[in-house]
């Protein structure tokens, strides 16, 4: 049976094993080699450890406490920054992706940012898609030390 979207949690709290599980969660799902994923965990930690929760934010999505989805609003030089916009496979296609940028975009727009970027993988179409339905553009591309092609995508405000 296909999970819903009524199904599952959403929260903004830290709980232990949570840097543990998105790090698996973006080794699994993505096939970058382990660099990527060390990078991914000692940005984790570093964001959760000097999180500012009045500029920044990090939602979980949990269905039956078992993390399938995550985004974070990261406070960079007052820029909003898009990061860790994740959605186990199992759960893409029943609005969990709209609904967590839902939560970012009315985040960013409350803490009065004027102006959003991310940075993806040029493999990531999908996600570049939704990223589009809200209003970002691509502006740049550029070779990671990963080996990857990351682009960039920014949001201004009118």
């Amino acid at each position: 049976m296909k999970p819903t979207l009524e199904n599952i949690n959403i929260r903004t709290n830290y709980k232990a094993g949570d840097i543990g599980y998105l790090t698996y969660m973006h080794g699994r799902f993505y096939d970058f080699d382990s660099s990527f994923e060390f990078y991914v965990a000692e940005t984790l930690a570093a964001f959760y450890k000097n999180m500012d929760p009045e500029k920044e934010r990090f939602w979980v999505a949990e269905n039956e406490e078992k993390i399938v989805g995550t985004i974070a609003l990261k406070n960079t030089d007052n820029f909003a920054q898009l990061r860790y916009f994740l959605i186990d496979p199992e759960f893409r296609g029943i609005g969990l992706g709209k609904k967590l940028m839902d939560l970012f975009m009315e985040f960013f727009r409350q803490s009065n940012y004027k102006s959003s970027f991310l940075l993806t993988e040029a493999r990531l179409q999908t996600a570049a898609h939704i990223y589009g339905k809200y209003g970002y553009q691509y502006v740049s591309s550029n070779q990671t030390d990963f080996g990857l092609v990351e682009k960039r995508y920014e949001l201004v405000l009118p």
